[in-house]
């Protein structure tokens, strides 16, 4: 093994043009291949900008040619040599620096590799789980580096923008109280204040408020926030947010400054210019069109309510939800009806069950007739209604759910996204980008039998509703909102309250007594008596930001060291157990669960 001593790098290997040829340069980096055709031994060598092809001719240097037929995939080298046009024949329009080539004129080995566990190449088909378990190699692949090259190139332009726009970048606690309420905390036991914890900030919601108190008028940070929470594909334990927080603003001040963030964001990496404004939905629109308060616009299905031709029908399923305070809603799949059999309808059904629907009404409009799983309940009249209301033609699939509004929406929005999917009806490369405004400031537990904060309880409602606060919960509606992207929220925020009498109404209202209150939150409405300004802010889930620009569904495709679904890190072996001492220094006893 070699060492670099003597020798120092001029570029990175696809750094280089043509502009550069006759240079003497020294490249270094890992093999990617190897081709040995004799006289000749050509290397392409890569680094994080991309790979370049080195020659080693036996005729011109035959110990050189010697040294690197002993090299192997993923080899570290260093190479120095001049950098040279190759010949017209040779030239490789698929690789950036097909045009180029180094000649050999030095070779350093500076460290062997055993043979990988699966191919360092874009796009591996090798499975994840191992993957990650050498996550080291798998961030060697260039797809996987221009994932994080991006991130990079986001959180770069996020600084640069706020920091134009007046804010500050302070950072805020990681050890902080547990406050639970929302997801479950992180919690780290204090070893000099025995039998206490802290917990891992969910975000910096309650600091950066206090921020505002404290007069900074602008700030932000890029982030690290913990949750415990269940995994999905654009999930994980630990995340990082774009963290704002603005002074003397309305909704519409912060609405408007991270609009102008997301416009530079998107003309900067994607060459794409968003429209201005960004296109609004309220989020009863959201529900009732598309049946998410997330919702993917790039295509239609949208949800239509037929509960008035349908609530005095036969069909008990539908008469029964309307009566009961619900609706009956349906999806037109135009053309569905010739392309899925009754297995695939079947298979929707299924699709609805999983978001608490007792099931999936349908009707396939053919050539000759109907063929329905229930229009024999309904009228002459209430089937020509539905077909005149969905619009519907010979070879449409009219899908129905019946159930609360909340079910209805939940299972036809998520039965939308299937049909996009199996329709093809989704153009992956289009951004559509949205706010969603006007959110409902409180949502009923039942489990809990109590009033919860739709987003979080600091959330202010809007002036106009605070009156039915006593009177009718349900009918509030807050001052958030929320910037969707295909489908996905990548970032939420609101304005908040900064009166105490107005927060303490709040947490009254979600069940808390104003001794709990305080016990919770008794810092920060310490805080507001001591003018506190109106203040609102915003943020953006970097991961999932990055996610979508990336062009991937899968967020773990760009973090450097993910977790996967059970919260777990393959790599290494995270979490683990601790020494019986480290529990002892932390007066922590553990206990088994039973089994159940």
């Amino acid at each position: 093994m070699e060492n670099i001593i003597g020798m120092k790098r001029t570029h990175r290997c696809a750094e280089l043009t043509v502009k550069d040829a006759g240079k003497e340069v020294v490249l270094m980096g890992w093999v990617q291949k190897r081709r040995d055709l004799g006289a000749l031994i050509f290397v392409t060598l890569r680094d994080r900008s991309g790979i370049m092809q080195v020659v080693f001719n036996s005729e011109t240097d035959p110990a050189l040619h010697e040294k690197a037929s002993q090299v192997r995939s993923e080899y570290v080298l260093a190479v120095r040599g001049t950098l040279a046009l190759r010949s017209p024949e040779a030239v490789n329009k698929n690789m950036p620096t097909g045009e180029l080539e180094v000649i050999a004129k030095e070779l350093r080995i500076l460290n062997k590799s055993e043979v990988p566990p699966f191919h360092i190449e874009e796009d591996s088909g090798a499975n994840e789980a191992l993957r990650l378990k050498f996550r080291y190699l798998d961030l060697r692949r260039p797809d996987l580096q221009r994932n994080l090259i991006l991130r990079h190139r986001v959180a770069k332009i996020a600084r640069d923008y706020y920091d134009e726009n007046g804010f500050l970048e302070i950072e805020t606690p990681v050890l902080t109280k547990s406050t639970p309420e929302g997801a479950r905390d992180y919690l780290v036991p204090s070893r000099v204040h025995p039998g206490k914890f802290y917990a891992l900030p969910q975000s910096p919601q309650l600091f950066k408020q206090l921020l505002m108190v404290s007069g900074y008028d602008r700030y932000m940070q890029i982030t690290k926030c913990f949750r415990d929470e269940d995994l999905r594909a654009d999930r994980q334990p630990e995340f990082t947010q774009i963290d704002l927080e603005m002074s003397f603003v309305d909704r519409e001040d912060v609405m408007e400054v991270n609009e102008g963030f997301i416009r530079r964001l998107f003309k900067e990496i994607h060459n794409i210019d968003l429209p201005t404004p960004i296109p609004r939905l309220t989020y009863n629109e959201a529900m009732t069109r598309f049946g998410s308060d997330k919702p993917d616009t790039r295509f239609g299905l949208e949800l239509v309510n037929v509960s008035d031709i349908v609530e005095e029908s036969g069909f008990k399923v539908f008469s029964d939800a309307v009566k009961n305070g619900g609706s009956v809603r349906a999806i037109n799949a135009k053309g569905a009806g010739a392309k899925f059999s009754r297995k695939e309808i079947d298979a929707l059904g299924e699709v609805v069950k999983t978001y608490k629907a007792k099931g999936l009404a349908w009707i396939v409009v053919e050539e000759n007739g109907l063929k329905s799983s229930f229009a024999k309940f309904l009228t002459e009249d209430e089937i020509n209604a539905l077909l005149k209301r969905l619009e519907a033609e010979k070879g449409d699939l009219l899908l129905f759910v019946a159930d609360k509004d909340e079910v209805v929406f939940d299972a036809l929005g998520h039965l939308r996204l299937e049909l996009g999917e199996k329709l093809n009806l989704i153009d992956h490369d289009r951004y559509d980008v949205l706010w969603v405004t006007d959110f409902p400031l409180l949502e009923r537990d039942e489990e809990e039998n109590r009033w919860v904060a739709k987003h979080h309880p600091f959330t202010s409602p809007m002036d106009e509703d605070i009156e039915y606060l006593d009177t009718d919960p349900a009918r509030v509606r807050a001052k958030a909102y929320d910037l969707i992207i295909n489908g996905y929220e990548v970032g939420g925020g609101s304005i908040r309250i900064h009166s105490r009498e107005l927060q303490n109404k709040l947490f009254n209202v979600i069940g808390f007594t104003d001794e709990q209150a305080k016990e919770r939150f008794g810092f920060l409405l310490e805080a507001f008596n001591y003018g506190t300004p109106p203040h609102g802010g915003l943020a953006f889930g970097l991961d999932r930001l990055v996610m979508l620009l990336a062009k991937t569904d899968n967020i773990r495709d760009v973090i450097a060291f993910p977790k996967v679904q059970n919260a777990s890190d393959l790599m290494t072996n995270a979490p683990d157990y601790v020494e019986d001492k480290q529990l002892e220094e932390l007066s922590i006893k553990l206990v088994t669960k039973s089994e159940q």
